[in-house]
């Protein structure tokens, strides 16, 4: 483990009686990274993550997180902020008092003042949690993760139930943080933000790595497509082209400037105009549909 590793997880299984959730599974994040934890449903990702943020102990394997045991909360908690989907404040504080309450409990050190006008809440902050709304209570979660600027920062679902305005806001922050040295390990759903923010994304699946990578190394492992219509009495397409069901015309490519470019010329030199033509490169939620679409395969 390098000076730069934050988290290192080798050989982790976790087991439910009989049901292995998590399985061998190994991988490192260094310092600074946004890494994105993804999984299908039932993968083993909130098992994983239970044990490296030190809620739950492994079955099997080794988990070092800053060098420390997650489990040894003396050392790993005050350098660890964790904003988990459902904080579980109690109502009838304020707001101000819930981040006083886990400010001190994390054992950092900064003012509640400054946290809550970081997320736009300085006005509701002698407002009882109860009271506050949903957008309001997730980015009280978010202040509280943040207090005294961890070394390692957990954000669960960190934008569900957010405006626009308020998203926007929380990627600032966690970009700032981020900018000082901050690792940021994601969960989402929106996988638009981990394709955006990611450095780097481990995708889960029946409790083990199906993929592991930056974005475009993902990205790369399934074609481009390409799609388009041809009018009647049209000349056969480029060999590449599939006919589809209702009509069209599909290509899969890996090489999709190529590809497109051949078509574009061949309709060129037909004088063929290519009706619903489009081309999108593959993205993340791609290749997450293709381990579901596997899974039902098999």
């Amino acid at each position: 483990m390098s000076t730069n590793t934050v988290i290192d997880v080798d050989g982790l299984d976790v087991t439910y009686g009989d049901f292995r959730a998590v399985k061998g599974l190994s991988f490192q994040i260094e310092r600074g990274e946004l890494y994105a934890l993804l999984g299908t449903n039932g993968a083993g990702k909130t098992s994983t993550l239970e044990v490296v943020e030190g809620h739950r102990k492994a079955t099997a394997g080794t988990v070092r997180v800053l060098g420390s045991d997650p489990g040894d909360r003396a050392a790993v908690r005050p350098r660890v902020g964790i904003m988990l989907q459902e904080s579980g404040f109690a109502p009838d504080l304020t707001a101000a008092e819930s981040t006083r309450l886990v400010g001190r409990l994390s054992g950092r050190e900064d003012s509640v003042d400054r946290v809550l006008d970081l997320v736009d809440l300085a006005h509701k902050a002698d407002t009882r949690v109860g009271q506050l709304s949903g957008g309001e209570k997730r980015r009280l979660d978010f202040a509280t993760a943040v207090y005294g600027s961890p070394e390692l920062l957990f954000l669960d679902e960190p934008t569900t139930g957010l405006d626009i305005q308020s998203r926007d806001a929380l990627w600032e922050v966690v970009h700032r943080l981020r900018e000082d040295g901050t690792t940021v390990v994601l969960t989402t759903h929106y996988l638009e933000e981990a394709q955006q923010r990611a450095d780097r994304v481990g995708l889960m699946h029946q409790g083990t790595f199906r993929h592991q990578g930056t974005v475009s190394e993902l990205t790369r492992s399934l074609p481009a497509g390409i799609r388009f219509s041809l009018p009647p009495g049209a000349p056969t397409p480029p060999a590449a082209s599939v006919a589809q069901g209702d009509g069209t015309y599909a290509i899969e490519t890996f090489e999709l400037q190529q590809d497109l470019k051949q078509l574009l010329d061949w309709a060129h030199t037909h004088g063929i105009e290519l009706d619903g033509l489009s081309a999108a490169p593959t993205r993340l939620d791609d290749v997450f549909r293709a381990i579901g679409a596997d899974s039902t395969a098999s």
